[in-house]
């Protein structure tokens, strides 16, 4: 299991730190008293949190600016996670989506979702996986979508992309059994954020019978579920009912269902 200590983890990086649930994991772990390294494009944005967090918590908290697409700032974070001092937990949070119609967006827009949901997530967390396991203990706790456990036309490759990041994350909790170092997979429904307001949450339509979820609640359980060293995380009663569902429904009723959702209310394949 992670290096807890007396008061938790001891150093935390999370990526997606300027906004929505990513600045929700920063307070609530500033709170519990964990130091930061905090990522994310919007230096202004990090510099401000920064500063709230030594105020009211007194804790340290490094800023590190970096736009996750592009492979050469990527490569700074990188050497971060197995530099000094060393970080007993990281949050993968940064993520972003392209909604509509596949073909009629661009295929740059499309890949540019796997560039940062998926090939920088990866490289993250094989650089952290690889500074945890020599020192024998960590946390990988990874943010997906309950949106990758079925086909959701509309945000077809968004989609696809969180559907990595659970079967990825719970492939590798399991390969690290008896290693000191856990993986937990996030599997989020709509939460209250500027990434649902931008996408006008669309890309979930059949699911808007939810409830929308506090970040703040968001982090807290699922944070408690990485320090459990669960595998997976599913914030929210009727999410985890949600996910139940999915599991037991046949894909092909579930890309249907999906389909006709996205048509019916004038959304993604408008």
């Amino acid at each position: 299991m992670a290096v807890r200590g007396k008061r938790g983890w001891e150093r935390a990086l999370v990526t997606g730190a300027s906004a929505g649930i990513g600045t929700a994991y920063a307070r609530e772990l500033a709170a519990q008293g964990t130091d930061l390294v905090l990522v994310a494009r919007n230096v202004e944005r990090l510099e401000k949190l920064a500063q709230e967090l030594r105020t009211d918590h007194g804790v340290g908290v490094e800023v590190l600016a970096a736009d996750l697409s592009d492979p050469v700032q990527l490569t700074h974070v990188e050497d971060r996670l197995s530099g000094s001092p060393r970080l007993d937990l990281v949050i993968n949070n940064a993520g972003m989506g392209a909604f509509g119609a596949f073909h009629r967006n661009t295929v740059d827009d499309e890949l540019h979702v796997i560039d940062l949901n998926i090939d920088a997530l990866v490289r993250l967390t094989h650089a952290a996986a690889t500074a945890m396991t020599r020192h024998g203990a960590g946390t990988i706790l990874n943010v997906s979508s309950i949106m990758g456990l079925a086909p959701f036309p509309g945000s077809a490759t968004y989609a696809a992309s969180k559907a990595f990041v659970t079967s990825f994350s719970e492939a590798l909790h399991e390969e690290l059994r008896g290693t000191g170092v856990t993986v937990t997979a996030a599997v989020l429904g709509i939460v209250a954020t500027e990434f649902m307001e931008r996408a006008d949450a669309g890309h979930l339509d059949g699911m808007d019978v939810f409830a929308t979820l506090k970040p703040e609640f968001v982090a807290k359980v699922t944070l408690r579920a990485a320090r459990k060293g669960k595998a997976l995380s599913v914030p929210g009663s009727s999410y985890g009912i949600v996910a139940a569902l999915m599991g037991a429904t046949p894909r092909a009723m579930l890309r249907r269902f999906n389909g006709i959702n996205a048509r019916r209310k004038g959304g993604a394949l408008a």
